[in-house]
């Protein structure tokens, strides 16, 4: 397969393989810290996620003119090590306590936030440098992306199954694990391919790194609406998997593998993976098309039509066991969107951009994709309880939908060169 050819060069199977080993810790962290948010602070467990969003977004706005002077791989080793070492403090104290605190999770939550925000704009600058054919660039950003998604698959069904017998803390220890072997990757890829680094032309003030990124996506009409739209999109998939599923099945009592709620979330988590997964070897096979915006925009509205159907889901009288199935292939539906927006927007962000840009570009779009996600878990709550869990669900799936549809009558026969 075409999505495959990038593995044969060696800094980019390396590259892969510590992405995707770090992408299972993620995963794996994520679905138990929302588990034991909601547990602790119900509905306000949305706070928690609000403060991760204002944490990712501060620091994208902040380390921009510290991290462009520095090497990028640099960058990416240190916030892996960095995130590893928090996770271990975590995981400590609450070995010695017996239970999680809430400072605990907070300290977690803090790290990795910012850690993401200093890694993800480094690779994305580190990674058109590793291409050596650059008519695999789509492929490589699938590849790339494929870690998410097998990850989604992969690390829910993970808790899924080991919930029954590894305390929860543990889950911590194995993200911890997976950050160090992310490093370590990062590290031999610069022994196997050195790379100049591409700094700004000139000095830059705080506001000047800000704004250089939001510039640079706002020259080009596809990415301006990308930037603009992700704030919606984001705020309201986050206040659905990460809040919304975990209180439907609480409050249905809905049953996964070992009777428990965690493995039902796990479960329908991974259904979502598992079609993210197959969209990318599909979107990942192909160049990127002469118009981006059909298939960037049918991504949308296909996420958007399965979290409406996440909502409908949840309004109908069907047993726990039903629903559960209902909630895996809507979940499934939603998951094949994934893909096809996100590959093409990476395309299209490293053919159309400078190579200079292309970090502060990254943060401009982690700014308004962490300003959404803030905006919609602070909201969330107030939500939940007014409009109820189905209901706002459906809201969420509708607001996707309707930028989707805006997005497709705008811009979908605009006309990029191919890659």
């Amino acid at each position: 397969m075409r999505l495959l050819r990038p593995l044969r060069d060696a800094p980019i199977a390396l590259l892969w393989g510590g992405l995707a080993t770090s992408a299972v810790g993620d995963q794996l962290y994520a679905v138990v810290l929302s588990w034991i948010a909601v547990a602790v602070f119900g509905a306000a467990a949305g706070y928690l996620t609000a403060l991760q969003a204002a944490i990712v977004l501060l620091t994208a706005l902040g380390s921009g003119r510290w991290a462009d002077r520095r090497a990028h791989r640099s960058v990416m080793i240190g916030a892996d090590l960095s995130r590893a070492a928090a996770l271990l403090v975590v995981v400590l104290a609450w070995l010695v306590a017996g239970q999680a605190a809430a400072w605990s999770l907070v300290l977690a939550v803090l790290v990795l936030a910012a850690g993401q925000a200093l890694f993800r704009p480094a690779l994305q600058a580190t990674l058109l440098g590793l291409v050596a054919d650059r008519s695999l660039l789509p492929a490589t950003n699938g590849l790339l992306d494929s870690t998410d998604r097998l990850a989604r698959l992969v690390g829910p069904g993970l808790v899924a199954l080991l919930a029954v017998w590894l305390p929860q803390a543990h889950f911590l220890t194995l993200d911890a694990a997976t950050f160090l072997a992310s490093a370590t990757a990062i590290g031999l890829i610069g022994r196997l391919r050195p790379l100049a680094h591409v700094a700004p032309d000139a000095p830059q003030s705080f506001g000047t790194a800000i704004a250089r990124g939001f510039r640079a996506m706002r020259a080009h009409a596809l990415l301006g609406y990308v930037l603009g739209s992700t704030f919606v999109i984001n705020g309201a998939w986050y206040a659905v998997m990460f809040l919304g599923l975990p209180l439907a099945i609480e409050h249905f009592g809905v049953r996964g593998p070992g009777g428990t709620g965690l493995g039902a979330y796990g479960l329908v988590v991974s259904a979502y993976g598992c079609t993210n997964l197959l969209a990318t070897v599909v979107v990942g096979s192909r160049t990127l098309p002469v118009r981006p915006g059909m298939l960037m925009f049918s991504g949308t509205l296909t996420v958007g039509a399965g979290i409406l159907l996440l909502g409908v889901v949840m309004a109908l009288p069907v047993p726990p066991a039903a629903r559960l199935a209902c909630l895996m292939a809507a979940a499934g539906i939603a998951g094949i969107g994934g893909p096809m927006s996100d590959i093409t927007i990476a395309t299209l962000r490293q053919t159309l951009l400078a190579t200079a840009d292309m970090a502060a570009a990254m943060r401009a779009y982690m700014v308004m994709t962490n300003l959404g996600v803030l905006a919609g878990m602070l909201m969330a709550p107030a939500l939940f309880r007014n409009v109820g869990i189905s209901g706002t669900v459906a809201l969420c799936g509708g607001a996707i939908l309707l930028i989707g549809m805006t997005g497709m009558v705008r811009l979908g026969a605009t006309r990029v060169a191919p890659a």
